[in-house]
């Protein structure tokens, strides 16, 4: 099962805050602000899109994956310039 192999679980994406590193911002996204994050636990290296409801006082994820290696350059943090 494909979304299997996919899962993040959520004690990985708590236990790697420190990592945590801002790669893009949507300020403008459709409902609320949201931040692509990078980050890595036990060397391996995945993505979150946080939606952040600052007057709320709250932060959403949105999703969390692993980065195709065919989308984005070796350091995970820069998406690949389409040919």
């Amino acid at each position: 099962m494909r979304l299997k192999s996919r899962f993040i679980p959520r004690q990985t994406i708590l236990e790697s805050t420190a990592q945590y590193e801002i790669i893009e911002a949507y300020p403008e996204d459709k409902y609320l602000p949201s931040y692509l994050v990078y980050s890595w636990h036990q060397q391996t290296a995945f993505h979150i899109l946080f939606a952040t409801d600052v007057e709320g006082d709250n932060v959403r994820v949105v999703t969390a994956y692993y980065p195709d290696p065919d989308k984005w350059e070796i350091d995970f943090k820069t998406r690949r310039k389409s040919p």
